[in-house]
């Protein structure tokens, strides 16, 4: 398989995050007989820096016409005091809008080698935590028309508008339901449908989705009832598919239950171009260039890109099981340090996970 990759590195730790990520990638190309070519980008501050703009024209373009996009991370103090029109979040946002990358993919899974940095009670956890939260984008309540603040009698009032179309709701739900066909067949949709009119919708049109996908189990909950399961019982999900404020929230939830951002990987999909991979932490601009980052949330962002953008399975299965086998051996970097393991920087860590490939 001959595919080509846009690397927007992006700032702080990006650059040292990538890089190594990149080192795995051409490993596991040699392993298994592929040949990945990449195209370097420009996107937050040091595009801001570059060429004024967060996000060039040429790195629109340079995405758009790749087969997956791999990015690092965005902002710093830096940028802080610029114009917020052109600060580096703003080409994070615009490269979702310019793809089209309507669902966000967000794995959440507390491995048995890291099970002393989880937040839950170990009585919680002993069956493990592995789910994967698929939000919707692009839209909903933070993008719905009218939206605003005004003066109503007097007062000061703000307005916001929850709203989903039936497409909308079907193509998010498509990629739940094939997410599940990948793992273990369970597709479990948060909304509010007791009382909201636009969940109703949305169960409705997943439930009609649900038929295409004779093999994977459907089930619904509200989503005051899914945050609390959530910390209850995770053990009892796979998928959770839901709308964009609600999967803002627990998205975040699953992730940080297990203790470790530095962890946790993420993809953001669409229909016309293709994915975007990424780590879910920020630039973390106080350790960057010191080798202190954990590449491994980046590491396993490729793994996401080689299941989801290239129906890899063998080849994702193999980084993530020597991801797991580094830290089986005891190896960590300093994010998830415990007494008596290994500490690691950005470089050796990585040169472990290789080795175990």
């Amino acid at each position: 398989m001959k595919k080509h990759i846009c690397v927007m590195a992006g700032d702080g730790i990006g650059p040292e995050i990538v890089s190594q990520a990149l080192r795995v990638l051409d490993k596991v190309a040699e392993k298994f007989g592929h040949e990945f070519t990449r195209e370097e980008a420009l996107i937050g501050g040091i595009a801001i820096d570059n060429t004024g703009s967060p996000l060039p024209e040429a790195t629109i373009e340079a995405c758009k016409k790749a087969d997956a996009v791999l990015l690092g991370a965005v902002g710093g103090p830096k940028w802080d005091t610029i114009d917020p029109a052109i600060r580096p979040e703003k080409g994070l946002l615009g490269i979702r809008k310019a793809l089209g990358l309507f669902a966000n993919l967000r794995p959440a899974r507390l491995l048995p080698e890291l099970a002393g940095a989880c937040l839950l009670r170990p009585d919680i956890v002993k069956d493990g935590l592995d789910l994967m939260v698929v939000r919707e984008l692009t839209g909903g309540i933070y993008f719905g028309k009218p939206a605003g603040t005004e003066v109503r009698d007097g007062k000061r009032t703000g307005f916001n508008t929850m709203i989903y179309n039936e497409d909308e709701i079907r193509r998010i739900a498509h990629i739940a339901f094939k997410a599940a066909m990948k793992r273990k067949k369970k597709v479990c949709s948060v909304d509010k449908a007791n009382v909201l009119d636009v969940s109703r919708v949305w169960r409705e049109v997943v439930i009609e989705v649900a038929k295409e996908y004779p093999e994977v189990e459907l089930s619904h909950l509200y989503v005051d009832n899914a945050a609390m399961q959530l910390v209850r019982d995770p053990s009892q999900f796979d998928v959770i598919v839901t709308g964009n404020l609600f999967g803002d929230i627990l998205s975040d939830e699953a992730s940080v239950i297990t203790g470790s951002i530095g962890m946790l990987a993420s993809a953001s999909l669409g229909t016309e171009y293709a994915g975007l991979y990424e780590p879910i932490h920020g630039s973390a601009p106080d350790i960057a260039g010191q080798g202190k980052a954990n590449p491994l949330a980046t590491i396993l962002s490729i793994s996401m890109m080689l299941l989801h953008e290239f129906d890899l399975k063998d080849e994702a299965m193999c980084i993530e099981n020597a991801v797991r086998k580094t830290l089986q051996d005891g190896f960590r970097t300093g994010d998830i340090m415990e007494e008596g393991k290994i500490l690691c920087n950005t470089t050796e860590i990585t040169d472990k996970v290789i080795e175990r490939l």
